[in-house]
């Protein structure tokens, strides 16, 4: 995968966070208040500054109760 495919996908995934996160009607606070992770990081991995860790990735799915093909793209035209 090229670098520029790499950056689009990231931007993707950071975008379901947030959009996941919204939707559960959280703010980063409340999301590190759970331990999953610290504010700090959601806020870089959000940005797009850090990568996530898949399991990480797994409990966010959980916490915001949506499916982990959620924050995978389904076609050509997400990725």
């Amino acid at each position: 995968m090229n670098r520029n495919d790499y950056s689009k996908k990231r931007r993707l995934l950071s975008s379901k966070l947030i959009e996941a996160r919204e939707q559960a009607g959280l703010s980063q606070k409340q999301v590190s208040d759970s331990k999953i992770v610290s504010q700090s990081e959601l806020s870089k991995i959000e940005n797009g500054a850090r990568r996530i860790d898949f399991l990480i990735l797994l409990e966010l799915a959980k916490y915001y109760n949506q499916p982990i093909s959620f924050f995978i793209p389904e076609n050509e035209s997400e990725k």
